[in-house]
């Protein structure tokens, strides 16, 4: 049994249209130094899939049109593609914002040796996997040693400035629950992280994201083996919270697959799910320009209710 067979039936999820896009989210590869028990992309050292540099070569040509305000690189690890640094310095020559959605661990592996300091010159958001301050929680989720690496990149990252105040360097953390619940509020357990990686590791950082993890790829695969996938729909369809559909990241960002192919979300890319912006199988990067966007439908299926579960989830974290 595939975990997203259950998801790609109707839903009764409400519609959702778009508003400006803001945000442009890009999946640079699959392949990643590491292995993560909740990742969605199924990312791992194995992978081969990766973005060409004629693909990159399109994406900057459309922030060079000064449509979107952010560029949010992902993976798989993002940093592995060979395009990655070349990516980041042509969109921040044309001013916009990139946030880095590093694993930490990436910091400490041969041949990145420069990466830590390549970031801070570029004044690029990193947004950090740490799903716990303990480390047994951590190796538990991530693997062996993942903990004292991910700690060993923070430490790097504060000596450049991350996290500090007055800087203008910003690190975020990233919670990921461990089993099949909802995060818990993200405010009180942002004060119990800055706490405890001040206290035992002299760590800082700016703000704490929790993120719902998505029952679907490798997590998906998870549920369905331990019996808990459908008790775990329930839980969100049942912790449905409409007051977070407003600021739901689809409506002002679009997702752009190692191809540069466009989805509405991170999740429908993996799910197959393009976005219906023309009356082609699948809309790319290269058409984007001549497209209006604004006021498009989204689609939506049952994986949605895990963006509107409780508190909201979102890649900014919490959406209320």
């Amino acid at each position: 049994m595939h975990a997203t067979l259950p998801l790609l039936e109707a839903s009764d999820f409400p519609a959702l249209r778009r508003t400006t896009l803001e945000t442009l989210q890009i999946n640079l590869g699959y392949r990643c130094n590491q292995s993560c028990l909740h990742c969605h992309v199924n990312a791992g050292p194995t992978r081969t899939e990766e973005m060409s540099r004629e693909t990159i070569d399109e994406i900057l040509n459309y922030l060079a049109q000064g449509n979107v305000r952010a560029l949010d690189l992902t993976g798989g690890a993002p940093e592995m593609n060979p395009h990655f640094r070349d990516l980041v310095s042509g969109a921040r020559t044309l001013g916009v914002k990139v946030i880095d959605r590093c694993n930490l661990t990436i910091l400490s592996e041969t041949g990145y040796e420069t990466l830590a300091p390549f970031l801070a010159a570029q004044q690029v958001e990193i947004v950090a996997s740490l799903p716990c301050y303990l480390e047994d929680n951590v190796n538990a989720q991530r693997g062996k040693g993942v903990f004292h690496d991910s700690i060993t990149g923070l430490k790097k990252l504060n000596a450049l400035g991350y996290g500090k105040k007055e800087s203008g360097l910003t690190i975020n953390l990233v919670f990921n629950p461990q089993d099949a619940v909802l995060p818990p509020p993200q405010a009180a357990l942002e004060a119990a992280y800055k706490t405890h990686l001040k206290e035992h590791y002299n760590i800082e950082f700016n703000q704490l994201f929790t993120i719902t993890n998505m029952p679907i790829k490798r997590f998906g695969s998870t549920l369905v083996s331990k019996g808990q996938f459908e008790a775990y729909m329930t839980l969100l369809r049942d912790s449905y919270n409409r007051d977070t559909l407003a600021d739901v990241m689809c409506r002002s960002t679009l997702s752009v697959d190692w191809q540069g192919y466009l989805y509405d979300c991170d999740f429908n890319q993996m799910l197959e799910l393009p976005a219906p912006l023309n009356t082609t199988l699948r809309a790319h990067i290269s058409e984007l320009s001549a497209m209006d966007i604004e006021g498009q439908p989204i689609v939506v299926k049952d994986h949605c209710y895990g963006c509107t579960a409780g508190q909201g989830s979102s890649c900014g974290g919490a959406l209320e």
